[in-house]
């Protein structure tokens, strides 16, 4: 088993100094200290001068501009042309997969928001050739599907310590709010904080119809007044529900995954009382270094195990020094 330091040094041997700075995490991250199976054989050594980046967002969504970031400035940073495309439909993203394997690129980058929709796809890519990376969703079927890597965050981990916070916050009934049906990680951060709080109950919203979401919780808080604390699973439905508890004149505290600028600033003010920061930046910038030196040394990380950027929480202890790395676009 190499060591982090040894590990460390074979990045920065072949990668850029931003490169190997961002790889190092990975490198000593949980995923290094507990491997799971081996992944595939490596391929044979080669460039790595195109990858496609096929993510399951909308498009300007704050969470997703921060992976697209994320991924771009890899590949200024490694000489990698990177080509970024979003969708929220899965039978879409199917496509743009396809049409990314047809165009031969050298490496796929992939969420699974709906793994067995993509599935095909994804095992068309790697039986052409093509190196995949996981990013996001899907953990649990990455490897399955033949990808070299998965990097995210554990979802039902982070709902469990998010669950965990409200219950230590003395909160009694937990509303946990679901913004995109089908949505596998959705699922599994209301399971988690199900588990972590100790009961939850669940509001299907939709993210597409902000002022329709803001409406369904506002009704969930004025029918049930014992609800005293709200998950949701996205930054922008956070505003939403911040909004909903005040119209609502519900005494409910809020809290949320991810991070926008809205959410910075209701930390602040204390309308929200954390924020689950998975560092999506890491999500866009991380799986172009790991096809980069899977092509040029056949290396993988994580030996099978997910390389994780997450939970991390943002609160008043540290929000400000957070807050501008928001405002460049970098979390």
């Amino acid at each position: 088993m190499r060591s982090i330091r040894s590990c460390a040094g074979w990045w920065r041997a072949l990668l850029p100094a931003v490169a190997a700075a961002a790889v190092l995490t990975a490198c000593s991250g949980p995923s290094a200290e507990n491997p799971a199976a081996p992944g595939p054989a490596p391929a044979a050594a080669g460039a790595l001068g195109s990858v496609a980046v096929v993510t399951h967002g909308s498009a300007g969504d704050a969470f997703w501009n921060v992976v697209k970031n994320g991924a771009q400035q890899a590949g200024k940073d490694l000489g990698v042309r990177v080509d970024y495309q979003s969708t929220g439909d899965p039978g879409q993203q199917a496509k743009l997969i396809d049409n990314a394997v047809a165009q031969k690129v050298d490496g796929l980058v992939v969420s699974m928001a709906n793994p067995e929709a993509l599935r095909p796809s994804i095992e068309k890519a790697v039986a052409a050739g093509i190196p995949v990376v996981t990013i996001n969703s899907g953990e649990e079927q990455s490897a399955k599907f033949g990808a070299i890597g998965h990097i995210g965050q554990s979802e039902v981990l982070a709902g469990r310590l998010a669950g965990k916070r409200l219950a230590e916050a003395r909160k009694s009934k937990m509303l946990c709010v679901i913004h995109e049906a089908g949505n596998i990680g959705a699922n599994q951060r209301c399971e988690g904080a199900t588990q972590g709080f100790g009961s939850a109950t669940t509001l299907q919203v939709d993210i597409n119809n902000p002022t329709d979401a803001q409406s369904r919780i506002k009704g969930a808080l004025e029918a049930d007044r014992s609800i005293d604390a709200v998950l949701t699973l996205n930054s922008q439905v956070a505003a939403r529900a911040v909004d909903a508890a005040k119209e609502s004149a519900s005494a409910a505290t809020v809290a949320t995954f991810d991070l926008n600028s809205d959410v910075v600033e209701a930390i602040r003010t204390g309308k929200l009382l954390f924020a689950i920061d998975q560092q999506q930046y890491e999500q866009g910038y991380l799986p172009i270094t790991l096809l980069k030196l899977y092509r040029a040394n056949a290396n993988t990380v994580g030996g099978g195990a997910p390389v994780q950027t997450g939970p991390a929480f943002v609160d008043k202890t540290n929000v400000d020094a957070v807050a501008a790395l928001v405002a460049k676009g970098t979390r």
